[in-house]
């Protein structure tokens, strides 16, 4: 698969002038150019030449994670006990918050933290429970992690649910959100017809 030199320098998080510069020193050049002389990379190549790079600087990163506003004191507590965690083992840490539901995949933190861990930014990631990251996608991210080399460490595993009581929760989750939308519509929808 070939990718364009923007794709690639957000990938690698340089500069497109830094790639076209790379080139210009013989440093790592484009595998072809197209007819209108655009810039094509390979992405297996980006991935082997520049992005696993053993010494490029990684870093911890810490994600925590509430569904509600009223739950803030949860995610204070969560952060704290993240980074508590970090400096008794004298490791640097950026911690990542969310305010949203463990069904919404485009939460801002959740997406920084992907791109930080495609970009082979991340040595570890850790959360206190699995659920804080995602309801339904986290063994999908915890497969990237393993492909980018990120150590995962979850401070509380969860304790095994029945399959019934999984089921049950999972439903609860879903209506919850499902309900906070429709209500967010039909207040919307008043809202335009009192103005109007």
């Amino acid at each position: 698969m070939y990718i364009s030199i923007g794709q690639a320098s957000q990938l690698i998080g340089i500069s497109v002038s830094t790639l076209r510069r790379w080139e210009a020193e013989d440093k790592f050049s484009s595998d072809f150019r197209t007819k209108g002389n655009h810039r094509r990379y390979k992405l297996s190549s980006i991935y082997s030449d520049v992005v696993k790079q053993p010494n490029k600087a990684r870093k911890t990163i810490c994600y925590s994670r509430v569904s509600s506003i009223d739950q803030k004191l949860d995610l204070l507590r969560q952060s704290k006990r993240l980074v508590n965690y970090c400096t008794e083992r004298d490791w640097e840490c950026e911690l990542i918050s969310d305010l949203g539901s463990g069904l919404n995949y485009k939460k801002k933190g959740l997406n920084k933290l992907i791109d930080l861990i495609c970009t082979q930014s991340v040595s570890r990631f850790i959360l206190t429970h699995k659920d804080r990251l995602l309801r339904f996608g986290s063994p999908l991210l915890f497969k990237l992690c393993r492909f980018f080399n990120t150590e995962v460490i979850i401070l509380e595993e969860q304790k095994t649910m029945s399959f019934e009581s999984e089921l049950v929760s999972d439903v609860i989750e879903i209506m919850t959100v499902f309900t906070a939308r429709m209500h967010g519509k039909r207040s919307h929808k008043n809202k335009k017809a009192c103005m109007g």
